[in-house]
């Protein structure tokens, strides 16, 4: 038994030396060293780290006022310019309203209907396109071969969303979503309604302050009831990243915007309710999911105030306004095909408030909106930045664009044109 056990022992002891030496032998001979993968690097942070952009604009002020030491907006012009970035350059694109409000979703400029904030809703009567990509002609609602930033955003499979306060409180002006008068009528929205027994609100949702309305590849589409909607959605929809449009465009009624002063319902209106509006809905858009992860605020003006605004009463309810603005622009802006030279002066229509019916002519000694200011808030910006590079609405347009990686449309794609850069976004991390 023993000599047996050694024996076996041998052979296992024998056997393992072999295989030793066999797998030495492998080991030596295979010289090849496999190394570990290298990491994918991380893309560098750029303006495309911005998903989420809110557009929320208010009325006819001018820099000076808005952001003065004096200036009744503490909120936006001290707390929220110490939270994000004070843009002084920024100016609008021209005068009065509704054409600032369309250059910023088209690169359209204005034209003599689109200038006195289209009185009766009309169409757009188109002549040609220039070099720019500017509809030659005039009238209020472009034809759906002039693109927009919605139909851009959806053809690169993104969303959008309009949120319009008051819209629809009076259903007997408008909807309430995709809210615009008859093509060929009237618009009743150019002056505010006060409150009555069957609309204890008013109603002060103005169309010309809704971009949207001016598109017919917008308001032909399906989806224009969907995602032109009255305010009180935005709460609902920012209560997750899903349900958060990529752009959103906030438009407040003419009391909440600035607009007015003193307003239909009694409110103070100007800065003091533009300030109160902002007050309220500003923390809700910065709390909300999709700001925190990835968001842009920007708050803009559509333009400055008057230079100056004169006043005669020709009966108790009735008068004349003379309104003269300097119209001063920036950023090489182009006055586009479609206007005369300046100075002009053009009646603008009736503008009705409490209770007395004013007849407007205005006086416009360039083409330009004027200095208005605008803050911008992100986590992507640090608090308390100032810039001193001048924008305006087709900058805003533009830079827009380049976040979601799509075209220039329009004076969007002016040679030269600045986007916002790392002026404003130097907290990209």
């Amino acid at each position: 038994m023993k000599t047996t056990w050694n024996k076996w022992l041998a052979a296992i002891l024998g056997s393992a030396i072999v295989l030793g030496a066999m797998v030495g032998c492998n080991s030596s001979s295979d010289s090849t060293t496999v190394s570990a993968p290298t990491p994918t690097p991380t893309p560098a942070p750029s303006i495309h780290s911005i998903r989420h952009v809110f557009v929320l604009t208010l009325e006819n002020e001018n820099y000076s006022t808005t952001f003065a030491a004096s200036s009744p907006a503490t909120y936006l012009s001290q707390t929220l310019v110490g939270q994000g970035a004070l843009v002084p350059q920024y100016f609008g694109t021209g005068h009065v309203s509704l054409d600032n409000y369309i250059a910023m979703i088209s690169g359209q400029s204005g034209n003599p209907v689109t200038n006195t904030d289209c009185q009766t809703y009309s169409e757009f009567a188109q002549t040609g396109t220039d070099s720019d990509g500017q509809a030659i002609g005039q009238g209020c609602i472009y034809p759906a071969t002039i693109k927009t930033l919605p139909d851009q955003l959806k053809a690169a499979g993104l969303t959008w969303h309009g949120y319009m306060e008051d819209m629809g409180f009076d259903p007997a002006r408008e909807s309430a979503t995709c809210g615009h008068p008859i093509i060929g009528t009237q618009d009743m929205t150019q002056s505010p309604e006060a409150s009555t027994p069957s609309i204890a609100t008013g109603d002060q949702y103005a169309t010309r302050h809704n971009p949207f309305m001016y598109f017919h590849s917008i308001i032909d589409s399906s989806e224009c009831n969907n995602n032109v909607t009255e305010l009180a959605q935005l709460q609902n929809d920012l209560k997750s990243i899903s349900t958060t449009a990529n752009f959103n465009f906030i438009t407040p009624n003419l009391c909440h915007d600035g607009h007015d002063s003193p307003c239909v319902t009694g409110e103070a209106g100007g800065l003091l309710s533009a300030d109160a509006f902002l007050k309220k809905w500003v923390p809700i858009i910065t709390a909300s999911p999709a700001f925190q992860q990835d968001g842009l605020l920007i708050i803009n003006f559509d333009e400055s105030s008057a230079t100056s605004n004169t006043t005669t009463m020709t009966s108790a309810t009735t008068g004349n306004m003379t309104v003269i603005y300097d119209g001063a622009s920036c950023c090489g802006q182009k006055p586009g095909p479609n206007l005369a030279s300046f100075p002009q002066t053009l009646p603008l229509g009736n503008y009705t408030t409490h209770g007395i019916t004013f007849a407007i002519t205005m006086t416009y000694n360039s083409f330009g909106g004027d200095q208005t200011g605008a803050v911008m808030l992100s986590p992507f910006i640090k608090g308390g930045t100032v810039t001193s590079t001048a924008y305006n609405h087709y900058s805003l347009l533009r830079s827009i664009e380049d976040i979601f990686n799509l075209g220039h449309l329009g004076y969007a794609g002016q040679d030269g044109l600045t986007s916002f850069g790392s002026d404003i976004f130097n907290n990209l991390h």
